[in-house]
């Protein structure tokens, strides 16, 4: 009896530290997840399921404004996150950016902050989006709120400012931003220059 306890006691145990192993890994994974880029800036906007998820979007040729914008977009890479900055090679956040190229390229002027900046572009279906367009998320606490803002290039990728990374080009279907979509948005003045 004895000798079956012990086998009891140890095999409990050995299942015991692997679930803390488990559960070591998904903290670290979790922790992970907070360290992904976003930004400061965030107000609630509205919920269900049009928000959840980019569904697959086909770019149409681009007007020579959103060419302009994503030309002047890649010449943002490589500038480090500095938050509440709007400085092309020096330090930027993603609404910075976002703010910075339209009024230089286009002669917008947009709002300071992502959420405002949602609340200011015409809501796009998937379908409508062109290059140049705006793609929200809400990658901070509140699944509601957007706080983070990037500039479509194609039908995946996007142009931001990661707050880790600093400016750089993503993957906007990866499951990470695939969660934590919002919308697409146009800045009113380019409703109707999507194709000159």
């Amino acid at each position: 009896m004895t000798r079956s306890y012990v086998y009891l006691h140890t095999f409990d145990y050995k299942h015991f530290i692997s679930k803390i192993r488990l559960l070591s890994l998904l903290l670290a994974v979790t922790a992970a997840a907070f360290m992904l880029p976003s930004c400061r800036s965030h107000k609630a906007v509205g919920t269900g399921p049009e928000h959840s998820g980019t569904t697959a979007i086909h770019v149409p040729r681009a007007g020579k404004q959103q060419q302009r914008i994503v030309e002047e977009a890649r010449t943002w890479l490589g500038t480090p996150y500095a938050y509440a900055k709007a400085d092309k090679g020096s330090g930027t956040d993603c609404s910075g950016m976002v703010m910075k190229i339209y009024e230089d390229v286009a002669g917008h002027k947009l709002p300071r902050n992502s959420a405002k900046q949602a609340e200011f572009c015409k809501r796009l279906e998937p379908a409508q989006v062109a290059v140049g367009d705006l793609v929200f998320f809400a990658t901070g606490k509140d699944a509601n709120r957007v706080s983070h803002v990037g500039i479509v290039i194609d039908d995946r990728q996007f142009i931001h400012a990661s707050s880790s990374k600093g400016v750089v080009i993503s993957d906007m279907t990866t499951p990470y931003y695939q969660r934590t979509f919002k919308m697409f948005g146009r800045v009113p003045a380019l409703l109707s220059h999507t194709t000159e």
